[in-house]
């Protein structure tokens, strides 16, 4: 199968790590009861698809930065377009049951006296839909986007710098009454999805199996592309684009492809995050939360995949920790960390982790090279003997045929 082809024993391990999790996590909470000490109540399940969902974010970004050189710092933008089109969703299920018992319009359109859905909503009632919106909205843009970008030539800091206009101009869009979005308050008060209310426990079980899922997929996804022959041409460009352009590869569409790919993954992401939290607005586009998605990829590991959702769990288990006993200090945290890790793990955990396997197999002594060397002094010993009575018999044989001289 071309999905599971490129996969190696550390990428089935991790498969199944994610399909422990996946399983492990919902029959804690659904079916040990409370007082067990393994029992995970239901916040906990959603911080943990919260998570989940912070992981397939990292990875996207870890696609186009680790693999191809292209350090996005608007990835957050795409994040939010995905949970929009999810909100939109959820909103257009609510009907009757919002504040103002308007079957038709959301809470805050009646409240601002809309008198009609805009046309950018016709649709969204169908769950289908939805769903075709949180992947063509983030890939449209992004391809959009790239196709200028990338046939101009913008590369490295100018390309990073352009990417956080961009997430900065939609947070300035989407904080406007007029827009449509819910303003500066969001989207949120989300009743059901799919007809089942959001916060049955079963719901939230099955929100947090489909972001390992969803997870998953995006690894696979990721690895299959990363594995390929286009995996080694998006490599040359990250180390070498004038090379690469010059033997003759079209840069601008192996990055238009993978840039692409990358931000429908972090709109799934977002939709997938949104009813599991409850709330989507314009806060989810902010500059500094795509800084902070970088962060992630690299304490675990740029170009290493499995790295990248190493390190959104831990930075993020970090920041609830942190976040909880001093909150006012969490970004001060966050940029020493990210210095630290410059500083002292270039490759991230994982690259730190997989170099110290390293040194340890080498101080290690191989007893096989022990027995190895046995044998190899045997066989030199062996020769030697073999040498020595060779120079005897012919000195030997010089011996007796000296008086017949």
């Amino acid at each position: 199968m071309f999905l599971t082809r490129h996969l190696g024993p550390g990428g089935w391990w991790f498969l199944l790590a994610i399909a422990a999790v996946a399983v492990a996590v919902p029959y804690c909470n659904l079916v040990l009861p409370p007082a067990h000490p393994f029992h995970a109540n239901s916040y906990i399940v959603s911080l943990l698809g919260k998570y989940l969902t912070y992981a397939l974010l990292a990875l996207a970004v870890d696609l186009i930065w680790g693999f191809c050189g292209i350090l996005s710092l608007g990835h957050g933008a795409f994040f939010a377009l995905g949970g929009y089109a999810m909100g939109m969703y959820l909103m257009r299920q609510i009907g009757d049951r919002g504040v103002y018992a308007n079957p038709l319009l959301p809470d805050f359109m009646v409240f601002l006296n809309w008198t009609e859905l805009p046309w950018y909503w016709w649709g969204f009632s169908s769950f289908p839909y939805a769903m075709l919106m949180v992947l063509l909205v983030p890939g449209a843009l992004a391809f959009v986007f790239g196709w200028f970008a990338f046939r101009s030539r913008v590369t490295g800091v100018y390309l990073s710098i352009i990417t956080q206009a961009v997430t900065y101009a939609l947070l300035l869009a989407f904080f406007r009454n007029d827009m449509g979005f819910g303003g500066n308050n969001g989207l949120t008060d989300f009743k059901d999805i799919l007809g089942y209310p959001l916060q049955a426990g079963s719901t939230r079980a099955a929100l947090f199996a489909a972001s390992a899922i969803a997870l998953a997929l995006g690894f696979l996804i990721a690895r299959a592309v990363t594995g390929s022959k286009l995996g080694k041409v998006l490599v040359a460009i990250r180390d070498a684009e004038s090379r690469t352009r010059f033997l003759g590869y079209r840069v601008e569409h192996y990055k238009l492809f993978v840039f692409t790919l990358s931000a429908m993954m972090a709109g799934v992401a977002g939709a997938l995050y949104v009813p599991q939290v409850g709330i989507i607005n314009p806060g989810e586009f902010s500059p500094a939360n795509s800084i902070e998605i970088v962060i992630w990829v690299a304490v675990g590991g740029r170009g290493t995949l499995v790295g990248a959702v190493v390190g959104a769990g831990l930075v993020n288990y970090g920041k609830t920790v942190f976040t909880t006993a001093m909150p006012e200090l969490w970004l001060f945290a966050l940029g020493a960390l990210f210095i630290a890790v410059t500083l002292f793990l270039p490759r991230g955990v994982l690259g730190a982790l997989g170099d110290y396997v390293e040194w340890m197999r080498r101080q290690k002594p191989d007893p096989l090279a022990h027995i190895e060397a046995q044998r190899q002094a045997r066989r030199e010993e062996a020769e030697s003997t073999e040498h020595f009575l060779a120079l005897a018999a012919q000195a030997r044989a010089e011996r007796e045929a000296a008086p017949a001289e």
